[in-house]
């Protein structure tokens, strides 16, 4: 007999992730169960990779419940955004705003996942859960499976740090695979919105069965950018630019697929961002504040959509499986 199924899908985005984290912090909420009890697989890209990881992890004395909520991991960017985006003086002086090196040491964001993943192995986590990142000495893409027989010895921390690699803020992240060491960076170069990857996955895994996709955003870009200015730009000029481009495209490429593919079995939860940044690394608390307040707006507004959700959600979780 054939089952619903539910899929979860997190952008990558940065410090911008607190928009789908409080989205999954007003779904939990309203529906009284954890992230991983209410969906089936969940794959994310980046930060994304990060939540999706964390609402993965099992508590070590109930290991059959949830060891972080969505607010809990709101709270990781709240809290920890300032510290992983440090803003050195002598590193940017050395790397020339990160023209010539990283802007960032990667040391306070690894000390951040070896703090909430601890050693826990992907294997562990408490459902199907997927991060994707880039191989670059294989120069292939990488999609790191916890129900992967392969993959299921890998720290999560690893697996979060390598998916969170972004080019040009953090060095690439060394990683053992199958006995092999190889550098990863950020599964965003190729991947910012990982809906389609999630859905061709949840095929593979449920054949025959149902499926539902939730799609969250980090925000998409409001800020216009002239011709006429981008005209005298040239690499450094077009550096930050042309990723904020790339990002934005791929993920309304795949939100347009996504609808094609499933109609109404497909969901996308995203918002403009206006007062709060669209920098990765804004982590002032004038901006903190500003993401906070932005998904506000958008579970306001998106409120009949959400309660639809939210009682599908229930539904199901109701059912025997």
């Amino acid at each position: 007999m054939s089952q619903e199924r539910t899929v979860l899908s997190i952008d990558g985005g940065g410090i911008r992730g607190i928009i789908p984290a409080m989205v999954l912090h007003h779904l939990e909420t309203e529906t009284g169960h954890r992230a991983a009890d209410l969906f089936d697989l969940m794959v994310g890209t980046s930060t994304g990779g990060i939540l999706a990881l964390g609402l993965a992890q099992p508590d070590p004395e109930k290991p059959a419940h949830s060891r972080y909520s969505a607010r809990d991991l709101a709270e990781l960017y709240a809290s920890r955004g300032s510290q992983i985006f440090g803003k050195n003086l002598w590193r940017q002086i050395r790397s020339a705003m990160g023209i010539f090196d990283e802007s960032y040491s990667a040391s306070p964001l690894e000390t951040a996942l070896t703090d909430y993943f601890e050693d826990n192995v992907l294997g562990g986590c408490r459902c199907p859960t997927i991060v994707t990142a880039y191989d670059l000495e294989a120069r292939s893409t990488a999609f790191f499976k916890s129900f992967k027989p392969e993959h299921a010895q890998i720290l999560c921390k690893s697996a979060a740090r390598a998916t969170s690699a972004a080019p040009t803020f953090f060095e690439p992240a060394q990683l053992d695979v199958a006995g092999k060491s190889t550098a990863l960076i950020d599964g965003a170069v190729f991947l910012n919105s990982p809906v389609v990857s999630a859905y061709a996955e949840a095929l593979k895994l449920f054949p025959g069965d149902k499926i539902t996709v939730i799609s969250l955003g980090t925000g998409e870009l409001a800020q216009p950018i002239s011709g006429k200015r981008a005209a005298s730009w040239g690499k450094i000029g077009w550096m930050l630019p042309v990723l904020d481009c790339v990002f934005d495209g791929m993920s309304k490429a795949a939100d347009y697929q996504m609808r094609l593919f499933l109609g109404e079995g497909y969901q996308r939860f995203q918002l403009t961002l206006e007062k709060a940044s669209d920098e990765l690394d804004n982590t002032t608390p004038e901006n903190i504040g500003a993401l906070f307040e932005a998904t506000s707006r958008l579970i306001d507004r998106e409120g009949p959509r959400l309660n639809k959700l939210i009682k599908h959600l229930q539904a199901l979780h109701q059912q025997p499986s």
